[in-house]
């Protein structure tokens, strides 16, 4: 299946890192006046509400999200493949459940655990003959009958462990669909610009351009959702025909009791199409202060990493082609530091996280990777390694000035 027919066509169930470079520029010293008029700055590919598709979709392709939407927000149990283990029994249960009020897509407050084992040849195994580096802390009724369990056994080898924030899905189909040459080019793993960051695209071992997960392990939104919905619900499909195994222990016989591949190919390709057209939040006018801390947030650096726009290519779908995409990231690998490094992943060190997408940020309650901070300030504080000169030029602006820059991002 090319391209432009996959993306036509598994939902991720799976916050914020402020990486940021330095810039010769100083920031403004006083915000204007109070009496400025807000202005409307409006950039890119916009829904008119939260959870709305793409503008410019087909008939076709708007049926597709419709009939999507109905699955992500499905409730899975063992006749229909939950399980054995899981963390979810549907999508919308950790992004965004609708029945308490929430939309489709969003994040979720749920953190959980992952886990890896360096080498000690720079490589990292993902415990994939052990059950994946996803924890499951849920079983289905007929494991735990003929178990005991009553979540997957920990790894029963050293590992490192990360703790993993439920991130929203808005927009994540125009990300897919920036060209890799695009991440390439905004690279330089080498500091040859002497800013004191130094973001590397992670080419990943399946041999693309990273641009999904916390340590852009993944490269194809099609793969990420897909990968997802074995990981988190134990839902088999085309791409992942098979269940992880009991911590490398086969399944006892008599416990799975629906076919593989779980989903169909065709359910498969609409819940697809959910998550690829779902469109970006449109931000919010900006305010005197927003728009003073729109200034501060490129002269303190963390444009540098959190780039404004991207530009999407031409992948045969016309809502998602040469697209511009107000997404505030590169999609790189920056080392953030020993002291928000848990662990690894494919390529990608213990310290090394993706640039988080900013898009949307003022819906989040929870920010960086783990969650562990409750604001913007408190996420920027956390900063290490590549983002500690702009971390440390952000406190020394003065309470006002950080307000704005803070004020700027939660318009986003």
């Amino acid at each position: 299946m090319d391209r432009a027919a996959r993306i036509a066509a598994t939902s991720a169930c799976g916050a914020l890192l402020v990486a940021c470079t330095d810039t010769p520029s100083e920031p403004p010293s006083s915000p204007p006046p109070a009496t400025a008029p807000a202005v409307a700055e409006v950039v890119g590919v916009v829904g008119t509400a939260l959870g709305d598709p793409l503008p410019g979709l087909t008939a076709s392709q708007l049926a597709a999200f419709t009939r999507g939407r109905e699955l992500f927000e499905r409730t899975f149990v063992e006749k229909s493949g939950l399980g054995p283990m899981f963390n979810a029994s549907s999508c919308a249960e950790c992004h965004g459940e609708p029945e308490e009020g929430g939309v489709s897509g969003a994040a979720g407050d749920e953190v959980e655990t992952h886990f890896s084992v360096p080498g000690p040849d720079a490589s990292c195994d993902p415990l994939t003959n052990a059950g994946g580096f996803v924890h499951q802390d849920s079983v289905a009724p007929r494991l735990f009958k003929f178990t005991g369990l009553i979540e997957e056994p920990l790894p029963a080898v050293a590992y490192e462990e990360g703790q993993r924030t439920t991130v929203d899905l808005f927009g994540m189909g125009l990300l897919d669909a920036v060209p890799a040459a695009t991440l390439l080019s905004l690279a330089d793993p080498n500091d040859a610009n002497n800013d004191g960051i130094s973001g590397r695209a992670h080419l990943t071992s399946a041999g693309d351009v990273g641009k999904f997960g916390r340590k852009a392990n993944e490269g194809s939104l099609t793969r990420f959702n897909a990968g997802a919905l074995l990981n988190e619900m134990g839902i088999t499909n085309r791409l992942n025909p098979v269940e992880n195994t009991i911590g490398g222990a086969p399944i006892p016989g008599g416990v799975d009791i629906s076919a593989d591949p779980e989903l169909s190919n065709s359910n498969l390709d609409d819940l697809n199409a959910f998550v690829f057209f779902l469109a970006p939040p449109p931000p919010l006018p900006l305010t005197p202060q927003a728009r003073f801390g729109r200034d501060l947030f490129a002269a303190v650096g963390c444009a540098g990493c959190h780039v404004p726009s991207l530009t999407t290519g031409d992948v045969g779908v016309a809502a998602l082609s040469l697209k511009q995409v107000s997404a505030f990231t590169d999609l790189l690998l920056h080392d953030m530091g020993p002291e928000l490094a848990d662990m690894c992943l494919d390529k990608a060190t213990a310290a090394e996280f993706r640039t988080e997408p900013l898009m949307g940020a003022r819906f989040a309650e929870q920010f960086l990777h783990d969650g562990r901070a409750s604001t913007i300030p408190e996420a920027i504080g956390y900063h290490g390694g590549e983002g500690s000169r702009a971390r440390n030029k952000f406190f020394n602006l003065s309470s006002a000035q950080r307000a704005a820059l803070a004020a700027y991002v939660n318009s986003l």
